[in-house]
């Protein structure tokens, strides 16, 4: 049985923006991406969105989880989603996933920012030796 992938859009109410989290399943690697929508999206307009823009949503790296699959009757599939439905929000591997995505942001925001900040020191020191040989130049 080869592994199937499985994709996953939760919409909530996160103060004071309507936020969405896509889960992408495939296989036992969970990833995720987060999206703020703004004001509350109507079903055309995430689908609208899902079409334009999902090849384009930048997911966090893969998270190992564990699938559990349980009997595969119809009252069973009916209850499970019910239950989805009333339950908001995301869940704990989502999360790790959201989590593990943002410290790799910041880390290479740190370093982008740490090599500008030492490309502008050098740029200010040349500059510095310009202007003083400049001065000495003239005499």
């Amino acid at each position: 049985m080869e592994p199937s992938t499985e994709a996953k859009l939760t919409v909530y109410f996160d103060e004071p923006f309507w936020v969405g989290v896509f889960e992408e399943l495939d296989g036992k690697d969970l990833s995720v991406c987060r999206v703020v929508f703004g004001a509350e999206p109507t079903d055309a307009e995430i689908y609208a969105f899902i079409l334009k823009y999902f090849n384009h949503l930048q997911f966090s790296p893969p998270v190992r989880t564990e699938i559990k699959h349980k009997a595969d009757n119809p009252k069973r599939r009916q209850r499970n989603a019910q239950k989805q439905l009333e339950k908001s929000g995301v869940g704990t591997k989502s999360q790790q996933a959201l989590q593990k995505q943002y410290e790799e942001n910041k880390l290479e925001r740190k370093q982008r920012s740490r090599e500008q900040r030492e490309a502008e020191k050098q740029r200010q020191f040349e500059l510095k030796q310009q202007k003083r040989k400049e001065k000495h130049r003239g005499h």
